[in-house]
């Protein structure tokens, strides 16, 4: 397929595709679903090898938030039967991160609900950071607080944090309906806070929750703009008591298709597949891993997954090998991480041929105006069926962090 070998091209030389050409990624049919992979994969290999990168969330606060983000579990007005604690105590935070390095991961990633840290939440978590990376003095430690004030990332960085996430979740001109107390533009000021501190910045999407191909493709382009060192996608997990508890709109092929044209558009980007896998693409996982070079090992915040013995054998079945810790994850042209980092490379985030944040046309080959070009595919061609509801492989978090059971790691 022409489309595919153009966007092969592109990857390998860090070139950005049009939006034609992702969205007609997003438009291929199942028919072609095994070249589409093979296709992202040759990019994915090529940046990253056969490397899978190990990340463990460890939630330090559960439930309890202000905000009314309509797909969280821990949301204000959330009838989710989910574990809600307060804090957790370094100590404590640093036992259940010693779970996941014991199981392979490289990457912590600790995460409090609410709508941002205070001043004495940063003292917090900063002394969380310090306990972990006492014991473990390679582990990389990303922070996930919310929506940061001015300072906050200097004293994480200074605390010993490598990274930040804040994900945009969605395309800016459906973030309304998704979310009501706070805005699509401070998700995006709180990124570029954790770039400007000198953390790589973490940040990704959710997808089924309604969205069009367009938002999917608009949010994707947006993030490379962002020039994130990770991309996490989420699929959503719809917990009953939630008001996308309904959103059942993914199929595997669906996810497979969402996570090629992310790896297409950054193609030399941490791509990670985070909440939502096992719930969408169930025994499609491994084909999963030709696209994305990181997963979560274990249990998520309030919900479960797979076993990390079943991760572990999962990769290595697939024919992949879980990176060291010694292992630099970034392409080395990455290295110094952060927006800038690709002078003259035309690299995922840059502006060589590239399209603004929020309002450019997109430009070049294959821009919205009459379509049809460079493969794409016409406008008729019906989207992918939506998934039968699979409320049972749901399933609430009861061990690990907050309670007296062992982690699932």
């Amino acid at each position: 397929m022409d489309l595919l070998n153009t966007l092969v091209d592109k990857g390998l030389r860090r070139e950005t595709p049009t939006r034609a050409e992702a969205l007609a990624v997003l438009a291929t049919s199942d028919d072609e679903l095994l070249d589409v992979v093979a296709a992202a994969g040759k990019v994915r290999r090529h940046w990253f090898g056969r490397r899978v990168k190990l990340n463990y969330l460890v939630n330090l606060k559960s439930g309890l938030c202000p905000e009314d983000c309509s797909y969280c579990s821990q949301r204000l007005g959330s009838k989710a039967d989910i574990l809600k604690y307060t804090w957790l105590k370094p100590d404590e935070a640093s036992r259940a991160a010693a779970a996941g390095l014991a199981g392979g991961a490289k990457r912590v990633c600790l995460v409090a609900s609410g709508r941002g840290p205070t001043d004495r939440d940063v003292d917090r978590v900063s002394d969380t950071i310090k306990a972990i990376k006492g014991q473990n003095e390679d582990v990389e430690v990303c922070a996930c607080l919310g929506l940061l004030s001015d300072g906050q990332a200097e004293r994480l960085r200074e605390a010993g944090a490598d990274a930040y996430n804040h994900n945009l979740n969605t395309s800016e001109s459906t973030y309304g309906e998704i979310t009501t107390t706070h805005t699509y533009a401070d998700r995006v000021d709180t990124v570029r806070k954790a770039h400007a501190a000198g953390l790589s910045a973490c940040s990704g999407l959710i997808a089924g929750m309604g969205e069009t191909d367009e938002d999917l493709v608009d949010v994707v382009f947006s993030l490379r703009e962002l020039d994130p060192d990770s991309v996490p996608v989420n699929f959503l997990i719809p917990f009953e008591g939630t008001p996308l508890a309904k959103e059942w709109n993914l199929t595997p092929q669906r996810c497979l298709r969402i996570l090629a044209m992310v790896r297409f558009v950054c193609p030399d980007v941490e791509v990670r597949i985070a909440g939502g896998r096992e719930v969408h693409l169930r025994t499609m996982q491994p084909l999963a891993l030709h696209l994305a070079n990181s997963i979560f090992l274990g249990d998520y915040l309030t919900s479960e997954g797979q076993a990390g013995k079943a991760d572990l054998e999962m990769i290595a079945d697939a024919g992949f090998e879980v990176e060291g810790a010694g292992e630099v994850t970034l392409p080395e042209h990455r290295a110094g991480g952060g927006c800038g980092s690709h002078a003259g490379g035309g690299a995922c985030g840059s502006h060589d041929g590239g399209r603004g944040s929020h309002d450019d046309a997109g430009g070049g080959c294959g821009s919205h105006a009459g379509g049809g070009v460079c493969g794409t595919a016409p406008a008729s061609v019906p989207a992918a069926s939506a998934d039968e509801p699979r409320p049972d492989l749901v399933a609430v978090r009861r061990r690990g962090a907050g309670t007296d059971l062992a982690p699932n790691a």
